[in-house]
């Protein structure tokens, strides 16, 4: 269904445990100049329910808090020192500078002040004002939170540099990359490289250092971190390679005609050490991985969907489906004068349903062959279809053991995949990890049975009786417009043994814990401390 509302419902096929809910922004300022871009569940104010940050084009973010009565949400302002316009496409949260409480990082798209969506404004706004190195769009602002549930606004000036800040990003990644437990932060921006930023934060002082990759003689600039010259659409983390490390596999254009870069498989060579020289060690392997090609490619997620311990990618393509191939045009204004570029009237005016880019080609799934390579085998799993799709979201819906996952359209229906893979499936090890008031750390079997807080950023290292090491971190909500849910899934093939579970975590007060445990296959709830 296409609409402008922000809407709370069950998923489909699960217990009416609520009805639906619309999240209205009023009182709050709200016209028809606005239209909400994403939602970022998360615990804004530590009380162990999940609030709602909804961001938007045409104004700030609004979090919508959770009421007393469940399921019941009441809007607040976020930026709470005057009205701004903002054009927000990317939200993430994450305790970035180290003092156990939840941040918030915005990334904004069109100049702030814009009014892009206004039919009537008169004031001209400014397209990109180039296609490889732009470097005029909305700023980036970090929320620090404070020991009240209160937030402190930095704006992205004080602390980056202006490329960083002023890029088009379409997607945030927070993930801590060298096991210092502060998370590096990934932007993926449009029109421009991608930065790659090395967190040397400390509580209340934000610190951040650019990384990098070297350059070989064969390599082509576009296949280095922050080289890359073009579209950067989608991010996620995840270790593909067993080395203890996470990799990071980035979303781009990668069409087959016309404004054709890459996607990116940055693969840790585990030299971690190089980041505080400003090297960021990773290398490209998205061709001989065969993810390097698909299409004009948005979100993107790793997740282990049969339990076999190897992690597929999912990932939405799509522009605008119509009769009419519009990527000449395109083209043409891309080649054109990097000047000319700013000024939309000399854009090719798009219109739904006519006009297309990119609006047949069906969004992947790759799984891992025995070579190592990724397989595309979307249309053996019958989900071929041809939808124009732009964000994905993961979680174990119904507490079976195996990730279902929703997809969410442009201009049509989104869609919910239930797995049903019980004969098919490996083992599981599910994690709820999460942040409480006990003194000491509590384990139990089954889903979580008292009101408590996804432990954000907490990192987990799961040694198999093989050897083998499996890494994750609870995810603040990565990626462009879709999210991962907070719980942690590992898939453990046929193995029905104990698992050593070694789990590390930030307290309130900001000090570094790490708990060792062992752990039967199944769902089983970790309360921090």
């Amino acid at each position: 269904m296409r609409t402008n509302q922000v809407i709370v419902a069950p998923v489909p096929g699960t217990k009416m445990r609520y009805q639906a809910k619309t999240l209205a922004a009023a009182p709050l300022k709200y016209d028809n100049t606005m239209a909400p871009m994403g939602c970022l569940p998360a615990d804004l104010n530590q009380d162990g329910k999940m609030d709602l940050l909804v961001y938007y084009w045409g104004r700030p973010p609004i979090a919508f808090m959770q009421a007393k009565q469940e399921f019941n949400f009441y809007p607040t302002n976020i930026v709470t020192d005057g009205f701004e316009r903002w054009f927000t496409n990317a939200a993430t949260v994450a305790d970035i500078d180290g003092d156990g409480h939840l941040d918030i990082i915005i990334a904004n798209y069109f100049q702030d002040g814009a009014h892009i969506l206004d039919p009537n404004s008169k004031i001209p706004d400014e397209m990109q004002h180039s296609m490889s190195r732009a470097y005029n769009a909305g700023g980036t602002y970090f929320f620090l939170g404070q020991p009240d549930n209160t937030f402190r606004k930095i704006n992205g000036t004080e602390v980056l540099d202006k490329q960083s800040n002023y890029a088009w990003t379409l997607a945030l990644g927070a993930a801590d990359l060298d096991g210092d437990m502060l998370p590096e932060l990934y932007f993926a921006n449009d029109f421009g490289p991608d930065r790659l930023l090395h967190n040397r934060s400390t509580p209340g002082n934000l610190n951040f250092a650019l990384l990098e990759g070297k350059r070989g003689f064969t390599t082509p600039a576009s296949k280095v971190v922050g080289k890359d010259s073009f579209k950067g659409m989608g991010v996620d983390f995840a270790d593909i390679n067993g080395d203890g490390w996470l990799d990071i596999f980035v979303s781009n254009i990668a069409a087959e005609y016309a404004l054709e870069e890459s996607h990116f498989l940055f693969v840790s060579t585990g030299e971690v050490e190089l980041m505080k020289q400003g090297i960021a060690p990773y290398v490209d392997l998205s061709e001989p991985l065969g993810v390097s090609r698909s299409d004009w490619s948005w979100d993107n997620k790793f997740a282990d969907f049969n339990n076999d311990g190897q992690a597929e990618i999912i990932q939405t393509t799509g522009f605008l489906k119509g009769k009419i191939n519009r990527w000449p045009e395109l083209q043409q204004i891309a080649i054109g004068n990097d000047e000319l570029l700013k000024y939309p009237q000399y854009w090719p005016r798009l219109q739904y349903p006519h006009d297309d880019l990119s609006g047949y080609k069906p969004n992947p799934f790759y799984t891992r062959a025995a070579n190592g390579r990724y397989i595309n085998i979307a249309a053996e799993l019958g989900l071929d279809q041809l939808q124009v799709s732009r964000g994905i979201a993961v979680a174990d819906v119904d507490g079976d053991g195996d990730l279902d996952f929703a997809l969410a359209n442009q201009w049509e229906d989104s869609h919910f995949y239930r797995n049903n893979c019980p004969n098919t499936c490996g083992n599981y090890l599910g994690l709820h990890i999460r942040r409480t008031n006990n003194k000491q750390v509590t384990v139990y079997k089954g889903h979580p049975t008292k009101i408590s807080s996804p432990a954000i950023g907490a990192a987990i290292k799961v040694t198999l009786p093989n050897k083998r090491v499996l890494v994750a971190q609870v995810d603040g909500g990565n990626g462009h417009s879709g999210k991962r849910s907070p719980d942690l899934h590992f898939g453990l093939n046929k193995l029905d043994s104990n698992l050593k579970v070694e789990v590390s975590w930030r307290n309130s007060q900001g000090k570094v814990n790490k708990e060792v445990l062992s752990l039967a296959p199944g769902w089983h709830t970790i309360e921090l401390n």
